[in-house]
């Protein structure tokens, strides 16, 4: 099946690509932490979409855990996980990780058949890892690095690199293939309910903690890209290594 990878990307997203990029490189001051110059639009962002996700996201995500029972949202999640892992056979190829990629195909054909399109995590009972991947980390693998920490409207956390990759990895997909486009917008509002539902329990730790949220999702975002790139202590105008960690000690 012909994967739908590197679509000719439109004007506008190459703009608003460009215009991320000329925001990090204006970005300057004395007391300004390197990874996150662009704090003040970062916060207001935030701010932003917190209003967005306590009005709309948050409310529907509850009523979605609240009213479907546990086996039918782990199938659900199971379901965009084994999407998930047909675009990580491409970015795993294309940093020619063999026993990854090798794993991802396996993955996908084997809960795409025997998991019934992945609704059963078939592969995971059969031992074979996940290695998640997307066109952000690929471009790290050969030495693009992250750039500034960047909040996008509504879908959040990011990083300049991560934002130019964006478009790729939405065209890469395999739900752009659906149709109609009906269908394909429901599935799509699925899977944004069903990731905000597995986050309600964080959410609820943040709410609780009296601390910033904004920096610790923050910092937290960034490490955990840090570790998916195999690095222990990365910077962010630094490009990532070839995954393996460096041998000096934490």
């Amino acid at each position: 099946m012909k994967h739908p990878f590197l679509r000719p990307l439109s004007t506008p997203t190459l703009l608003l690509a460009l215009c991320g990029s000329l925001m990090a490189g204006c970005a300057s001051g004395p007391n300004v932490n390197r990874d996150d110059p662009l704090e003040p639009y970062n916060r207001s962002m935030t701010k932003f979409n917190d209003a967005v996700d306590n009005a709309v996201l948050k409310p529907v995500a509850t009523t979605y855990q609240e009213l479907t029972p546990m086996l039918v949202r782990t199938g659900v999640s199971n379901f965009f996980a084994n999407i998930g892992d047909s675009w990580s056979f491409v970015n795993n190829s294309l940093q020619l990780r063999l026993e990854p990629a090798v794993s991802s195909f396996f993955r996908f054909a084997i809960n795409s058949t025997m998991g019934l399109a992945g609704i059963l995590d078939v592969a995971s009972e059969m031992g074979i890892d996940r290695y998640k991947q997307d066109f952000g980390l690929t471009l790290g693998r050969w030495g693009v690095p992250t750039g500034p920490y960047f909040v996008l409207p509504v879908l959040g956390p990011s990083t300049i690199r991560d934002t130019v990759a964006l478009p790729v990895d939405m065209s890469g997909n395999l739900l752009t293939t659906v149709d109609p486009v009906s269908a394909r917008n429901s599935l799509y509002a699925l899977r944004a309910v069903d990731a905000r539902a597995n986050l309600l329990r964080a959410g609820s730790v943040l709410d609780d903690a009296a601390l910033d949220k904004y920096s610790f999702t923050r910092d937290v975002y960034l490490q955990v890209r840090r570790e998916e790139n195999g690095r222990r202590r990365p910077s962010a105008s630094r490009p990532v290594n070839d995954g393996r960690l460096p041998p000096e000690p934490d």
